[in-house]
């Protein structure tokens, strides 16, 4: 397999870590050099590295992205003990066929009128690094290495299940999971 081979595939690995996880929370950074999160539904993440949602065009985060469009997503599911962080460029996009693609009538919840909502607009992160926590199969030696770290008697290491991914880039995946 080549390398670019084996990127695709942790690529798919991470996908399908956040694949059960309905809501990201989003970080955008304010005017003031504040940070500002929210939850957002994920409506697709791509195998292309893009993340797509749903918002408002007159909300504070198309502001906030105006502004600075570096952008952080994180996904959790405590139970599965699955943690991942999505660094990226993000950027409002209209087009009225991939919001058509993308429509539930979950969305009606936050754009009553639907598609014909004027205020509804697409956001897309572009990924540009990703990194995950998956403890899940080494609990038990995780909490030990933590511990020995928290005391300084081991070696400062991330736990197993631990990863980067940079899609255009080197991946640093754990290979200990």
């Amino acid at each position: 397999m080549d390398n670019r081979d084996d990127k695709a595939e942790q690529w798919k690995e991470l996908l399908e870590k956040i694949r059960d996880i309905k809501f990201a929370m989003l970080t955008t950074e304010n005017e003031g050099g504040f940070l500002h999160s929210r939850p957002m539904a994920t409506l697709e993440a791509s195998e292309s590295g893009a993340f797509w949602f749903f918002t408002g065009k007159s909300s504070l985060k198309v502001r906030e992205i105006d502004h600075d469009g570096r952008v952080n997503l994180s996904y959790i599911s405590g139970d599965r003990d699955t943690y991942v962080s999505v660094a990226g460029e993000a950027r409002v996009v209209q087009d009225a066929a991939k919001a058509k693609a993308l429509w539930n009538p979950f969305m009606k919840a936050w754009f009553p009128q639907g598609l014909d909502d004027p205020d509804l607009i697409l956001l897309r992160v572009d990924v540009d690094e990703a990194e995950y926590w998956d403890v899940t199969s080494k609990k038990m030696t995780t909490l030990i290495r933590f511990a020995k770290n928290l005391v300084g008697a081991g070696d400062r290491e991330e736990p197993p299940g631990h990863g980067k991914i940079r899609p255009d880039g080197d991946f640093e995946i754990d290979s200990r999971r």
